[in-house]
């Protein structure tokens, strides 16, 4: 509904709406995108990786392997991932020096490949990561060998002792597993001695089990409604060439779910 928001801001004579589209099915809800002249959408899961496919994807979106924001341009459908985009925004609004330290990751899917992308893109050179599948969290490990030689990326174990050991390493620490989507299943670990936190699942009063874990340990820890926001603020600009208003937004949203503000993402890094 934000980017309604962002439209409206801009003055733009054009509307933001869903559609569903069933597993198996992207390929024929794609042709009917373009038969009805839609100018651009939105792909979340668990189609983001088989849209890659179908488009003409930048070189971002090619590293991480999926994507979430298309436009039309010409006679083609263009591809590129945001998420990347709105994880640097988040991130660069804490007062941290991410260089300086690993980045203690939990997950090893789509959305931790953008993070990591985006990591990479920062500068971190050091990343810790942790997964309950330890075959999916090496898989990770090899792809982030073979683009991103410069990070070094090393695996935790899925236990108490080892992200112990982690999170007094990490001055931050981001979690895209599945924990806390669905249901109100625990975060199964402390994250004592980290100092930031951030969940790429959000909850519309802000408290999901990671985040409440990370204030239990005195983290400054945001939810993932910022990531949303600056994300899409993103695929605003790829789709209509011009800023949108993210800080606005953010705070529109706030104020539509009862919450408190929150920090705010370094907008910034998104240009």
């Amino acid at each position: 509904m934000f980017q309604q928001f962002f439209l409206a801001g801009a003055g733009l004579d054009a509307v933001y709406v869903p559609f569903h589209v069933h597993e198996g099915k992207l390929e024929t809800a794609v042709a009917g995108l373009w038969q009805l002249g839609v100018a651009g959408f939105n792909v979340t899961v668990p189609h983001k990786q088989d849209i890659v496919s179908m488009v003409v994807p930048d070189s971002g979106a090619c590293m991480i392997g999926a994507i979430n924001t298309v436009k039309r341009h010409g006679g083609e459908w263009f591809g590129t991932n945001t998420d990347w985009q709105g994880i640097a925004a988040v991130i660069g609004g804490f007062d941290l020096k991410p260089d300086l330290a690993p980045v203690l990751l939990f997950g090893s899917g789509g959305t931790a490949r953008a993070v990591l992308h985006a990591l990479a893109h920062m500068g971190v050179t050091n990343i810790l990561v942790c997964n309950r599948n330890s075959s999916r969290m090496q898989e990770f490990i090899a792809h982030a060998n073979i683009s991103y030689p410069t990070v070094e990326v090393r695996a935790v174990a899925w236990s108490d002792d080892a992200v112990r050991d982690a999170c007094m390493q990490a001055n931050l620490a981001v979690n895209t597993t599945s924990i806390g989507l669905a249901g109100t299943n625990d975060f199964p670990f402390s994250l004592s001695g980290i100092s930031a936190a951030i969940d790429a699942v959000y909850k519309p009063d802000g408290r999901t089990p990671f985040i409440e874990k990370a204030r239990k340990a005195d983290a400054e820890a945001v939810d993932g409604l910022s990531m949303l926001v600056a994300q899409g603020a993103s695929s605003f600009r790829f789709w209509h060439g011009c800023a949108a208003d993210g800080e606005g937004a953010l705070r529109w949203l706030e104020n539509r779910l009862t919450r408190s503000p929150m920090m705010s993402p370094a907008w910034g890094a998104l240009t």
